[in-house]
């Protein structure tokens, strides 16, 4: 079977991994990478379980390392100001958990020849074999897809999946602050802000740690939902204090957020 790099092709694409204490996966998934990837960057964020020297032995990726933990959303912030400094003309994110097929990379870069983000969706197609999500998990995601597609007047069916594809010339124009696992929200309203497009792709439900913790009072369900339409009511405020608008949005929301 051929692979298809993206440093074979006209443009120069980077695809980078946030890690936090991943030693189980991160040398299999990190092999599987870069069968399909010529540039791969992991963004080691504080892992303490020894990630760190596993990733210290290797001279086939980039690493930046955090000292501290800062969060799913540092993790990508530093990927894609590291995608624009170097010059790349996109970036593809995922998951170093085993939840993401490597061998999608492709098909992520092809589709982002038409689009400004390419973005994986568990929900867009049923394959077989696909893990049964937890419960509480898929009725926040639902919620919250539902909430973010009746604000900003876009068609999601998964408003999380960290599987993505972004050109850099759409990146430029994104402003991410949150460091935590809400930061596809804010993602979504900075998006629509600045009029990028944006195209689902169908990747397969893949649940391998479903104990997985989120953080303290995060794990519990009520509660992360409060802090997701806290990130999104804060994401559309900062986007209303800076002037700008929403041209797709249902509804006045620079009004409803300042009034």
């Amino acid at each position: 079977m051929s692979t298809v790099k993206p440093g074979e092709s006209n443009e120069r694409w980077l695809v980078a991994l946030p890690v936090y204490n991943e030693a189980a996966y991160v040398d299999g998934v990190l092999d599987e990478v870069l069968a399909y990837a010529g540039d791969v960057l992991v963004v080691d964020d504080g892992s303490t379980d020894g990630t760190s020297e596993i990733l210290q032995a290797r001279e086939d990726v980039q690493v930046i390392r955090h000292p501290k933990n800062r969060g799913y959303g540092a993790a990508l912030q530093t990927a894609f100001q590291y995608t624009i400094d170097e010059g790349y003309d996109g970036i593809v994110t995922l998951d170093c958990d085993g939840q993401h097929q490597p061998k999608r990379i492709p098909r992520f870069i092809e589709a982002a020849k038409t689009v400004d983000i390419v973005s994986g969706s568990r929900y867009l197609k049923q394959y077989e074999g696909d893990s049964q999500p937890p419960q509480q998990r898929l009725v926040i995601n639902r919620q919250i897809t539902k909430q973010i597609n009746e604000q900003l007047g876009i068609d999601l069916t998964d408003a999380f999946c960290g599987f993505k594809a972004y050109r850099t010339e759409g990146l430029k124009k994104l402003r991410i602050t949150d460091d935590g696992y809400a930061m596809p929200l804010q993602l979504w309203v900075e998006a629509a802000a600045a009029g990028l497009s944006v195209r689902e792709l169908p990747v397969p439900l893949i649940y391998l740690d479903l104990e997985r913790s989120f953080g303290g009072s995060l794990d519990h369900a009520e509660t992360r939902l409060r802090y997701y339409n806290q990130v999104i009511e804060q994401s559309l405020a900062a986007v209303c204090a800076d002037g700008r608008t929403i041209p797709a949005a249902r509804s006045s929301l620079c009004q409803n957020s300042l009034g």
